[in-house]
């Protein structure tokens, strides 16, 4: 079946999503769909060894929509016009670990809400880790709103995966990520990464690399 879309009309649009609603065929005939449109994401598994034992990079934030705080990865949007996926996984763990790495690999991709967010997040691993230095990008970047009071730790693996079991974590990207590693993935992160996002394609038009969008209407 050929899904077209017949019209769309955009309802929000706010700094990190927008709403918009498509008139599509479907097998049965047109159908109607609120579609959330989003930048998509980075997140990042960054593992140290320690005495033989190995050590997961957790972070936890407060997160308005569940009016909670959740342990997570290290992670972020991909709003900068130009930036690739993983020079933004390389800015988010210096900005909200503090930390850069030598090694990388591709652990995988989510849909984190598929029936109505166009988001997806793409996770990577990072190893031989080291402190982020001031030629780090995203390193000294100053934090504010939720991530002002955001607190890293690290965690023995196979206590973040007996917490990702018991409940204790349940963010989506966390629990890949962190089933990934448990599960041994590397992947070569020049894999094509097949996400598409309606803002940043309507925001980056005439806009210089290195733009923030989510600044942008």
């Amino acid at each position: 079946m050929d899904y077209r879309t017949l019209s769309s009309e955009r309802l929000v649009d706010a700094p990190v999503m927008a709403v918009r609603r498509d008139r599509i065929t479907t097998s049965t005939g047109a159908a109607v769909r609120e579609v959330v449109e989003h930048f998509s994401a980075v997140a990042v598994v960054a593992v140290r060894e320690v005495e033989g034992r190995r050590e997961v990079m957790l972070v936890r934030q407060y997160r308005r929509p569940v009016d909670r705080y959740l342990w997570e990865l290290p992670a972020g949007l991909l709003d900068v016009t130009g930036e690739e996926p993983l020079d933004a996984a390389r800015r988010e763990l210096a900005e909200e670990a503090s930390l850069a790495a030598g090694r990388w690999h591709l652990l995988g991709d989510i849909c984190p809400s598929p029936g109505v967010s166009e988001e997806m997040c793409r996770i990577y691993l990072a190893e031989d880790v080291r402190p982020a230095t001031a030629g780090d990008p995203g390193a000294g970047q100053e934090a504010s709103g939720e991530e002002a009071d955001m607190t890293a730790r690290w965690l023995p693996v196979d206590e973040a995966v007996a917490w990702v079991q018991d409940g204790r974590i349940e963010n989506a990207a966390a629990v890949a990520g962190l089933l990934h590693l448990q599960a041994g993935t590397r992947r070569d992160v020049s894999e094509p990464f097949a996400y598409r996002s309606g803002l940043a394609e309507r925001r980056a038009v005439g806009r210089p690399a290195g733009t923030d969008m989510k600044h942008v209407r």
